[in-house]
């Protein structure tokens, strides 16, 4: 039987790449993103499938989604994640670009008495350091409708809902530039493929960013 923290990292990669349509997931779309052979990933897909309740919904050469025991299991990893995110910030003290790999070892072993500590603690909060939205204890997901920053209207004002935390560099990056959640921009170019040329809100400065690095930022579609 494999162990849980593997388990829970291929529920969770599943979770993430599946996207809001929850899409079908290629093995080997799962075997890039945890970096291992395409072989390993239909081996566990296969227990996965075979467990019961089955966490995964799985048929070769067709790919996998999760069952309603997996996305259950999927979502509480993700609070779990967030709220040690923001812990490591706020109250430990951690940068923003440290908190990731530190909550990614912790996520599988909190046990519930203590996550509702840390959500009492934190105040019950709905986002992380990242803007990302935290999934309720009973399981609801907040609704929040973002879009690329990439995607973004040249000339429109936007507010920065959110950035990807897996890339430490890109955080301090972002940071460095005053792009956090919450801050007000517009885009004032575009060239595809190449980068952005962004003003932040009440600022004239431009700011350009390389399309590599705005990949990493989401903004808030409300006001579209």
């Amino acid at each position: 039987m494999p162990t849980s923290e593997s388990v829970d990292d291929y529920l969770r990669a599943i979770l993430e790449l599946s996207g809001k349509s929850e899409e079908r997931v290629s093995s080997n779309g799962l075997a890039t993103r945890l970096g291992v052979r395409a072989a390993s990933v239909t081996g566990m897909l296969q227990k996965l499938a075979a467990q019961r309740p089955p966490l995964v919904l799985y048929e070769k050469h067709r790919g996998v989604r999760l069952s309603a025991a997996g996305m259950r299991r999927a979502w509480e990893i993700v609070r779990h994640h967030r709220l040690l995110e923001l812990f490591l910030h706020d109250v430990l003290k951690y940068s923003w670009d440290e908190v990731h790999e530190e909550a990614e070892r912790l996520e599988h072993f909190i046990s519930e008495r203590f996550e509702d500590r840390v959500a009492a603690i934190l105040g019950d909060p709905e986002v992380d350091p990242h803007g990302h939205v935290i999934p309720h204890r009973n399981g609801t997901i907040p609704v929040r409708e973002e879009v690329p920053l990439v995607e973004w209207p040249i000339g429109k004002p936007a507010v920065l809902s959110s950035v990807s935390d897996r890339d430490p560099a890109a955080l301090r990056e972002l940071q460095r530039l005053g792009l956090v959640p919450g801050s007000g921009l517009v885009v004032d170019e575009s060239k595809p493929n190449a980068s952005l040329l962004v003003r932040l809100s009440g600022q004239k400065r431009q700011i350009r960013l390389s399309i590599e690095l705005a990949l990493h930022v989401a903004v808030d579609a409300s006001r579209i």
